[in-house]
């Protein structure tokens, strides 16, 4: 691991085109000045809640847009993919994979938000797909 946190979007009170504005410069920035080769990003899951699966796919798009615009090659995961690489089981609770990801990473103690360690699960998902990947896209990995 290189580095971790969480986005913020300038607040809740803020009109949801400054948040995405505000979380779209900041990724802009992490991705300017770390240069990953690839990224994962969890595949959408509507849930219970339709307005929280909008503003989630709202994030995601920003989050796509931002690796574009920096030549990223993004690959797709899926939820129980994530949980797989990293616990070994694709239906494992939160609980777990924040466990493992510690252990994994050999951190003393659970990032927070929660954001942070679904974050580093999905970066441990990739990490383990990519031996196997040849191209994410029209983009040979490196």
């Amino acid at each position: 691991m290189v580095a971790c946190g969480a986005l913020k979007g300038g607040g809740a009170k803020k009109p949801m085109s400054h948040r995405l504005r505000v979380i779209f410069e900041q990724l802009e920035a992490i991705l300017a000045e770390h240069r990953p080769d690839a990224a994962g990003l969890e595949e959408t899951f509507a849930g219970q809640n339709p307005k929280s699966a909008i503003a989630m796919g709202q994030g995601r798009g920003v989050a796509l847009l931002a690796l574009a615009r920096a030549g990223i090659p993004v690959l797709g995961l899926s939820p129980n993919e994530i949980k797989k690489a990293v616990t070994g089981q694709g239906h494992a609770g939160k609980g777990l994979v924040a466990k493992m990801v510690c252990a994994r990473l050999n951190l003393k103690k659970v990032p927070e938000p929660n954001d942070i360690t679904d974050a580093l699960a999905a970066a441990i998902a990739l990490a383990h797909r990519l031996p196997h990947q040849k191209t994410i896209g029209k983009a040979k990995l490196r």
